[in-house]
């Protein structure tokens, strides 16, 4: 890894650490970078799931008292959360590199619409979150399962989605919604990580500088979203997105 790589890493986390402070939506800015470094879209995608998995986990225990109890509910959730991150991992190494980079421009578009509409389909779903007629438990369980495999696919977007499916199935406070939604994104991410790790595709070097700015980025928007309207980075972000979409369009479509 040159110096002008290594740079553009370490730029790309600390931008996607503030993001992620500040509005979500660091997947946008860091997988597109790993890519520009010149790894391979696979291995890409599993080193950036590594750089910012500790976002998850930051996020979970900066209001673990508002996570749930332990109930059997709360267990197979979680359970159901490491399986499908760990099929997720396990369905993008064995994918051939070809039919990966073939999606990759719907995948950021995908991302890039829901983080767009984020606000929106989180009200939508919070105004159902006190239904009396709760979805089935495993119709619930089959959704939060299919988030999760996405999630160790790819997994930008994947906080929209759970909190989005959680709003619907769980009769609790938002508060208490994102505490969960947080823990199990980092049960999924853990899941992917580990899988990733051992079967040998993260690239450390690049890897490593993402996470150092990631941390950077994410220490500076803790003190940057009392002052920096979360609007403004949302905006950066969408037209990143759509910007990279275009981008990657051109490269694996045309």
């Amino acid at each position: 890894m040159d110096f002008n790589t290594g740079v553009l890493l370490l730029s790309a986390g600390t931008v996607g650490g503030l993001i992620n402070a500040l509005a979500g939506g660091a997947t946008l800015i860091t997988f597109p970078a790993m890519l520009a470094a010149g790894l391979p879209a696979i291995i890409a995608n599993a080193s950036n799931a590594v750089a910012i998995s500790p976002g998850h986990l930051i996020a979970a225990l900066a209001d673990r008292r508002k996570l749930p109890a332990p109930t059997m509910r709360t267990v197979s959730f979680v359970v159901v959360a490491v399986l499908g991150g760990a099929i997720g991992a396990v369905a993008l190494l064995l994918l051939p590199e070809r039919l990966f980079t073939l999606p990759v421009p719907a995948l950021i578009a995908f991302a890039t619409l829901l983080f767009a509409f984020a606000p929106r389909i989180q009200a939508c779903s919070v105004r159902h979150y006190s239904i009396d007629n709760m979805l089935p438990t495993g119709f619930s369980a089959t959704l939060l399962g299919m988030a999760c495999v996405y999630g160790g696919f790819f997994g930008a977007g994947l906080g929209v989605i759970l909190t989005a499916i959680l709003s619907i199935t769980e009769p609790n406070d938002i508060r208490s919604i994102k505490a969960l939604k947080n823990f199990l994104a980092t049960c999924v991410a853990f899941a992917a990580t580990v899988i990733f790790i051992v079967q040998g595709a993260v690239r450390w070097p690049e890897t490593t500088v993402t996470l150092v700015g990631a941390m950077i980025g994410g220490y500076g928007g803790g003190h940057l979203i009392r002052v920096l309207p979360a609007n403004y980075v949302r905006q950066f972000v969408i037209v990143a997105g759509a910007a990279m979409t275009v981008i990657y369009a051109g490269r694996y479509w045309l």
